[in-house]
């Protein structure tokens, strides 16, 4: 029998600007080693705000990869910057539904595949998705990654009602429902409790040996202390107004100076917003906003920082960043600001990095701050277990998705 599983995706290559894509584009690099051969449904490149070439060399050659017709309906469907709601339900990209079920059904009917696999974000993946199961009859697996509702989001009601429609769709038709936090997980076992216990499983996010360049470490505690966020910082979810507040404290009591010390946040996707509150705060000669950067580069970045900075709110206790495990692997001290009861602190903490302050917390900040860079300095910097780190590999991931498939098949 040929093991081949449709895999429905709306971030991949030449995406840019979103983690979600190594998630889909690992999985599909690495299935074939574990006995599955892809195929990758995606939309075409127009609909995606950023694009880039550089990862494209990554999908195997011989990998059946088809695009079909999207648009984004905030950029090529507006006048004057307002375009009609239906068509942005229940996201901006919903005219990838009529053109994914199309395509997805010719490659069913081609290739004859044995499973569905759609992943979120994109809404509408699951949509297509749920269409081709209906019509084909095959297992599907919604890969969910975070939660798609929570109380208060989405915040637009009609959103709100769509998303909830979508979610239920999938957690009810799928043969599994995957997620990426265990705190995820256990709120949609909670959400769905006449389902069965091995409904939800938990893979997560992770890293990929072949994107870390060799060398470029930092050295160990000397000159000029950077320390460096690499990604989008989300004004809710990441909120940095009590680090940059902890940070104008610090500077006032000459903890830190600039031309010994100094953070780089990276590709922001807010500098917008960001800018304003560093200046207002006399923070200009120690916090640079810098701008995007090719992915291997970002990676390149992460290695040669002193220290790396991660943010999550503790609204998203049930979420990780994906960026922890590249920063795990980088092989960096991290200094978390997050709730301690969280996900992300959990993840942390079991790789050995126990550098952890609340988000929210201004004079936790300054303390925490303090100490992580006495240790920087000092050389005591907290480094991730390299064993522990190890287990968090795209391969280690794709191979319990492979299980899974196998287990349902």
């Amino acid at each position: 029998m040929h093991k081949r599983v449709l895999m429905i995706a709306f971030h991949y290559p030449p995406c840019a600007g979103s983690s979600g894509l190594q998630r889909a584009l690992k999985f599909s690099r690495y299935l074939p080693e574990e006995g599955w051969q892809p195929l990758v449904l995606s939309a075409s490149p127009r609909a995606y705000p950023q694009t880039s070439q550089e990862q494209l060399a990554e999908i195997p050659a011989d990998l059946v990869v088809k695009r079909s017709f999207c648009v984004d309906a905030a950029r090529h469907l507006s006048l004057a910057g307002r375009y009609p709601r239906r068509l942005a339900l229940p996201d901006r990209w919903a005219s990838w539904r009529w053109s994914g079920v199309r395509a997805g059904l010719r490659l069913i009917e081609e290739f004859r595949p044995t499973m569905i696999w759609s992943t979120y974000p994109i809404a509408t993946a699951h949509l297509i998705a749920g269409r081709l199961q209906r019509a084909s009859r095959l297992p599907w697996i919604a890969d969910f990654r975070d939660s798609m509702t929570e109380p208060g989001y989405p915040s637009d009601p009609l959103q709100r009602r769509q998303y909830l429609d979508i979610e239920r769709l999938a957690c009810e038709n799928a043969r599994a429902v995957v997620f990426s936090a265990p705190g995820a997980l256990r709120m949609y076992a909670e959400r769905y409790p006449h389902l069965a216990a091995d409904h939800w499983v938990e893979i997560p996010n992770g890293y990929d040996d072949l994107n870390f360049p060799a060398g470029d470490e930092a050295g160990p505690g000397t000159g000029k202390v950077t320390l460096l966020h690499s990604g989008v910082i989300y004004p809710s979810e990441r909120d940095p107004t009590h680090f940059f507040d902890a940070l104008a404290q610090m500077k006032a009591r000459a903890m830190i100076r600039s031309p010994e010390f100094r953070v780089v946040l990276r590709a922001t996707g807010h500098d917008g917003i960001l800018a304003p509150m560093i200046e207002a705060r006399g923070l200009g000669d120690i916090v640079t906003l810098a701008p995007p950067i090719a992915y291997t580069d970002a990676l390149r970045e992460m290695k040669a920082a002193s220290g790396l900075l991660l943010f999550q709110a503790s609204n998203c206790n049930h979420q990780i960043p994906a960026k922890l495990y590249e920063y795990m692997r980088a092989g960096r001290p991290v200094l978390g600001l997050t709730d301690p009861v969280g996900d992300t602190a959990v993840t942390m903490r079991r790789t050995g990095l126990t550098n952890i302050v609340r988000l929210d917390d201004q004079a936790d900040i300054v303390t925490g701050l303090g100490e992580f860079l006495d240790e920087l300095r000092s050389g005591r910097g907290r480094y991730p277990d390299a064993a522990a780190v190890a287990g968090y590999s795209r391969r280690r991931q794709t191979t319990r998705l492979a299980e899974l498939f196998d287990r349902l098949l």
